[in-house]
């Protein structure tokens, strides 16, 4: 691959140029969880496709699916607007911020950020952050300079960094517009704690985004909601394509979001799974010479060179033993001295540890 990919999961490429198998490789460079989707949603999906569901338009309204998210936020619906993936409701983030000023990014960032304001020709500054921290979680927001708009993720990508949310509520007395991306919250354990989104509410200047990509996980279906205002997302509704959300996706978020008992345990499942594999994980990095791991309460983390060496070689050398980590030369704060690696079941990270210990002896 001639540059870095801009974002993880990029295995149908990576594998098209090895000339192996998708299906071949440990793709530990997407933070998706390694486990199936729950049978209920598999089983729904199936029955809807022999049902021939899928013949008819869409619900363009997608009240179902609002409803079902709206309850278990404990919303109105008419705080909720589905999206094609957390990706496009970004797109109408941006269309806002765009109107209001300088947006701040803080960096290293997910890139898609950048990616939505320049659809709309915005403004926008990086906002360096420290990269260098402890283990304790959860952790104050840093002070940075002030812009009009401020785009947050919490859990921080690409550092897994948790950040209070009392610390992110002062924001909202200072920025006309705080866009919060709680992608990655749900994985966390204790992490709804830490949610703006009993705030949204109160704070017409707040916009929380979250997707159905990483927790359960359906990243093929581009499933994502944001909840603000009603005449913000009123707004939003009015610029979008006619049907951007297929039938399937409705139907998978619809059910997910529903069924309370369903979606309790596989909270609970993936919320022990990150405890548990991440201080496991982190451990085992810890004993490896030439890299250091960096805490994170996420399901992903960042591995460092020792030597602020570049760790594209041993990239390299895990893609030949068909293990694929995340590239961070998309991030330019990081460059090729780091890597990140998506957590994966004990047998993925075994596996992982193993073949890094061999590399690198």
């Amino acid at each position: 691959m001639n540059s870095p990919p801009i974002h993880g999961g990029n295995i149908i490429e990576e594998a098209r140029h090895r000339g192996i198998r998708p299906d071949e490789i440990l793709d530990a460079s997407a933070s998706i969880v390694p486990f199936k989707q729950p049978k209920a949603l598999n089983d729904s999906l199936i029955k809807l496709i022999h049902n021939n569901s899928i013949r008819n338009y869409p619900d363009c309204t997608h009240q179902s699916l609002k409803e079902a998210i709206s309850d278990w936020h404990g919303v109105d619906s008419s705080m909720v607007i589905p999206g094609n993936g957390a990706s496009e409701l970004f797109t109408w983030a941006a269309r806002n911020a765009a109107d209001l000023g300088v947006s701040g990014l803080p960096t290293p960032g997910f890139h898609d950020y950048k990616r939505a304001l320049q659809c709309w020709n915005a403004h926008f500054i990086n906002l360096p952050l420290p990269l260098r921290w402890t283990s304790k979680s959860p952790q104050p927001f840093p002070l940075l300079p002030k812009t009009n708009v401020i785009w947050i993720t919490n859990p921080h990508n690409p550092t897994g960094q948790l950040w209070t949310k009392d610390s992110i509520k002062l924001l909202l007395a200072t920025h006309e517009l705080v866009i919060c991306d709680e992608v990655f919250l749900p994985l966390v354990p204790d992490g709804e704690s830490q949610s703006l989104l009993p705030l949204v509410s109160n704070h017409s200047n707040l916009i929380v985004i979250r997707s159905f990509t990483k927790l359960f996980p359906i990243a093929g279906l581009r499933l994502g909601y944001a909840i603000g205002t009603p005449a913000r997302l009123s707004e939003w509704g009015k610029w979008r394509d006619p049907w951007p959300i297929n039938g399937l996706a409705i139907e998978a978020g619809t059910l997910l979001m529903s069924n309370k008992v369903m979606l309790n345990n596989w909270l609970t499942k993936i919320q022990s799974w990150v405890s548990k594999e991440g201080a496991w994980i982190f451990e085992e990095l810890k004993c490896i010479k030439g890299i250091i791991p960096h805490p994170s309460s996420a399901n992903f983390l960042l591995i460092e060179s020792d030597h602020q060496e570049s760790l594209i070689p041993l990239r390299e050398k895990l893609v030949e033993q068909k293990i694929l980590l995340r590239d961070c030369r998309s991030f330019p704060e990081l460059g090729a001295s780091y890597l990140r690696l998506s957590l994966q079941t004990r047998q993925g990270n075994r596996r992982i540890i193993s073949a890094l210990k061999k590399i690198l002896k």
